[in-house]
């Protein structure tokens, strides 16, 4: 099983899914497709750690920026144009015109899409030394462009998105700290949805930091 994700959860309500325990996961069998609900320290405990490999890795074994939908906006403007704050014209052959947006990894706001860029939360060299190594190159492609979880890919400061590279958590975090919780939950609700490993040193990082956040419940469709 694997991870990647969807927008910031909304609180819990009384009708909402009971969450799943931590140690039903890996007891359980779980299919593409379902979903699953628990504590975000609790699921950081149910992923599998274990040492990464970047053996073999090359960015171009992930088929990103596709036109999935074949309406002339690949996945990067298809995150431009749910993002935006006030929504840009589009031209032809998908060019963005005007438009706002914000880049919550440095709390800034940009009038122009040539500023950002569009971040694979957890990095493709990242997704492919902690499982996608072993997939298939279409699973790879589905990961490079998942638009049906919000927070798989985030639209942001082209310099922040530079500085972070491929980076976990336990190197880098957003410039702006009020950001920090969000982007450590989504982290691991990206790995959860594909079941990706984490590595001692970022567990040991995302265990520390979450712990001086909210245990929000996340909700996750799993992939594998």
């Amino acid at each position: 099983m694997s991870s990647a994700f969807a927008a910031l959860l909304a609180p819990t309500t009384a009708h909402a899914a009971s969450p799943t325990p931590a140690h039903a996961i890996s007891s359980q069998r779980h299919a593409p497709g379902d979903p699953i609900t628990l504590p975000v320290r609790d699921a950081l405990a149910a992923l599998t750690v274990q040492d990464e490999s970047r053996a073999g890795y090359n960015r171009d074994k992930f088929k990103y920026w596709t036109d999935a939908d074949k309406d002339g906006c690949n996945t990067r403007a298809e995150v431009l144009l749910s993002e935006a704050v006030n929504a840009p014209e589009v031209g032809p052959g998908c060019t963005l015109t005007g438009g706002s947006w914000y880049s919550p990894y440095d709390a800034q706001y940009f009038d122009s899409a040539r500023k950002l860029d569009v971040d694979h939360l957890v990095p493709l060299a990242e997704a492919w030394d902690s499982g996608a190594s072993t997939w298939t190159a279409k699973e790879r492609e589905l990961y490079a462009n998942d638009l049906d979880d919000e927070r798989a890919l985030i639209a942001v400061s082209a310099a922040s998105n530079r500085s972070k590279a491929d980076q976990d958590p336990s190197t880098w975090l957003p410039p702006y700290a009020g950001y920090w919780c969000t982007y450590l939950t989504n982290w691991v609700a990206d790995k959860t949805r594909y079941q990706l490993t984490i590595d001692p040193t970022e567990q040991t990082a995302l265990a520390e930091r979450l712990a001086a956040c909210p245990n929000q419940p996340i909700t996750v469709t799993l992939t594998r």
